[in-house]
């Protein structure tokens, strides 16, 4: 059986270089409060505030480490509470994504794009890539089993480095799925 570890993702942002200091300060670092299933990911004590359409989202999480691009994720109930339209994208293809405000404790920074809904993955190393058959790319779905068991369809295959085998999806989809931050799944071809 082709089983796979299940991690939900909450709002999160990744920051870039330039716009971590300019909502903590010229300097300033990341500070570690846990690693993520997934590496290098972690998740950071610093949150920021974002301003989404009408709304305001406090205590929004940094995940580090820093990226090229900064890029807000949030699910579609905050997006539908927010009066917004995000684009459902992979983590990174931000083109066409939303603006958004990000607030921090020494700053605003006014974004053209980065606001999105994650498009639901798997992450996964060339190891495992192999083991499964999948190649970059590919479609899968995978069936949560158990009392809210469900079936997600179209995730991509996101093959790099040294990935651990996982499925992400976002707090809806999670809690759906009867998912609460980490679950099991089966893959489905």
């Amino acid at each position: 059986m082709n089983k796979i570890f299940v991690e939900v993702s909450a709002r999160h942002i990744h920051l870039s270089k330039e716009d971590l200091e300019e909502l903590f300060g010229v300097g300033y670092e990341l500070k570690k409060l846990k690693q993520l299933y997934v590496p290098p990911e972690f998740a950071c004590k610093e949150t920021v505030g974002i301003e989404v359409g009408d709304k305001k989202i406090e205590k929004v999480r940094v995940v580090g480490p820093l990226r090229e691009q900064t890029q807000v994720e949030i699910s579609l109930s905050d997006a539908i509470g927010s009066g917004v339209t995000p684009p459902i994208k992979l983590s990174g293809n931000l083109q066409g994504s939303l603006g958004v405000t990000l607030e921090g404790p020494a700053g605003k920074v006014e974004l053209k794009e980065g606001l999105i809904i994650a498009q639901r993955h798997i992450h996964c190393g060339p190891n495992d890539a192999k083991e499964f058959g999948f190649k970059n790319g590919d479609i899968v779905s995978v069936k949560i089993e158990g009392e809210r068991g469900v079936t997600f369809d179209n995730i991509k295959i996101r093959i790099r480095g040294d990935d651990k085998i996982c499925l992400h999806l976002d707090t809806d989809e999670g809690n759906a799925a009867g998912i609460n931050k980490t679950g099991e799944g089966i893959i489905i071809k």
